[in-house]
């Protein structure tokens, strides 16, 4: 569930203080589109070549110069100084999903009273009440399986993603009849979304042809699906302990009621952050299972020595370390959040290059997580490369699916336990191989997860 103190910050050097260099600008950019046709064409492959040429380079998206780090000592760097905010194009294109007053979008004063008001929800003594319909849905997908061992695993991940995230965090039947609508238009949103933020075509995107018309209904129909669900709450009367009810009754730094615009951009944020990043994990791990089914046997011994023949409980997650490695190894593999932006607020420093003020600075925890230069055979999947014995070597910001600093995902612990149950779960129950018509390339969007994954569930045992 990632949205991303400056406290302890390193401190950026003054730019006019010392002698800066200009980074260098990256080969293989076109005319008028610069490097913006290979990030749309092959994303992955261009940002892992970057750190072939420098700590810190430039790239031309058209006419935008936008600045390129490579190494985990400066992503670290990057997420915690005050130089720098949530911004750049990643971020102007979810504006138009996630409006500019939810905890994802916003900076300063607010975003830090917003991360506030829904923390409490967050925190791991919270957590442990949510165990009982985390388990209601990662059994509900075995019996869905049993059922019909033909899985569109696109649609499986998503429904348990925001059924998890909708009926612990907004409490409701309400939610049950909106889920698929909302599985829909996400899919479709975020289709979209990373073309619009690699191409800045502008009004391009306004011309009334399909594509542009399906983005458009779609964003429609989720804004009214929040607009629904917030109204079905205040008719219900029911106030339960819940983030939703949090948000419904949150003040504003001069101790009046939040607008409703805030907890329409907050509820957003939730309900996509929850169910994107989640159900695009949960999609990733599936296919993990089917390409490595020696991983598949080895968490169904765990879950065997730790639970024995009762089924797997909340309470039984924090001893699966395999089923969490597996995990871990997957968000490094296969991280849902691939590409990371941020804006220059003043002229900074970083890593003793000059960015001016005003400056994108992309960075790409992928290629951060594929780099040789920190992981020993970085392309093959390991989950034994995190036991703590491994693990210490890696070196700091390599590795922080969840983000770091002010940014950090405020839903770590949460969605840790929700995949680490539902892989213990399936895992246990079946082993899958691929079904005809399955297509398990990247697929490249906001988030990274398979293109569209079909999957045969066979019995485990």
């Amino acid at each position: 569930m990632t949205l991303e103190s400056s406290a302890g910050a390193p401190a950026a050097a003054s730019a006019s203080a010392v002698s800066l260099r200009v980074p260098p600008l990256a080969g293989g950019g076109l005319p008028l589109l610069g490097h913006g046709w290979k990030l749309a064409r092959d994303p992955l492959g261009l940002l892992c070549g970057l750190r072939d040429h420098g700590d810190v380079v430039r790239l031309r998206l058209g006419p935008k110069t936008v600045y390129a780090v490579t190494t985990p000592e400066l992503t670290g760097a990057l997420a915690l100084s005050t130089d720098y905010q949530i911004g750049g194009a990643l971020w102007e294109s979810l504006e138009g999903l996630l409006g500019k007053q939810g905890v994802a979008t916003t900076n300063g004063p607010l975003h830090r009273r917003q991360r506030r008001a829904i923390q409490p929800a967050f925190r791991k003594e919270a957590i442990p009440a949510y165990g009982p319909i985390m388990e209601e849905e990662a059994y509900a997908l075995v019996e869905r399986w049993r059922a019909d061992p033909l899985i569109d695993v696109t649609a499986e991940s998503f429904r348990v993603a925001v059924r998890v995230v909708a009926r612990c965090l907004m409490r409701g039947s309400y939610m049950d009849e909106r889920s698929d609508r909302i599985c829909a238009a996400l899919a479709t949103l975020f289709s979209s979304m990373y073309q619009r933020m690699v191409l800045p075509l502008g009004p391009l995107y306004r011309l009334p042809i399909p594509a542009n018309r399906e983005f458009d209904r779609a964003l429609a129909d989720l804004h009214l699906l929040v607009d629904e669900i917030i109204a079905a709450r205040r008719a219900s009367g029911h106030k339960p302990d819940d983030l939703l009810a949090a948000l419904l009754e949150a003040k504003d730094e001069n101790g009046a009621p939040i607008g409703e615009q805030e907890i329409h951009d907050q509820v957003v944020a939730i309900v996509t952050a929850g169910s994107e990043t989640v159900g695009s994990m949960v999609m990733s791990l599936l296919q993990v299972l089917t390409d490595h089914p020696e991983q598949t046997d080895r968490i169904r011994a765990e879950v065997k020595t730790v639970v024995g023949d009762r089924p797997v409980a909340f309470d039984d997650v924090r001893k699966l370390t395999h089923t969490v490695n597996v995990i871990v190894e997957s968000m490094r593999m296969r991280p849902a959040v691939w590409i990371l932006t941020r804006r220059a607020v003043t002229d900074a420093e970083l890593g003793g290059y000059r960015i001016p003020a005003g400056a994108d600075v992309v960075y790409s925890p992928y290629a951060i997580q594929h780099d040789p230069r920190s992981y020993d055979r970085p392309t093959e999947f390991d989950p034994d490369r995190w036991l703590p014995e491994h693990a210490k070597g890696v070196p700091k910001y390599a590795m922080s699916p969840f983000g770091v600093g002010n940014r950090k995902c405020p839903g770590d612990h949460f969605s840790m336990a929700e995949l680490t149950l539902v892989t213990a779960v399936v895992a246990s129950a079946f082993r899958f191989e691929q079904a005809p018509g399955s297509d398990d390339r990247f697929r490249i969007g906001i988030t990274l997860r398979p293109r569209r994954l079909r999957l045969r569930a066979l019995p485990g045992e």
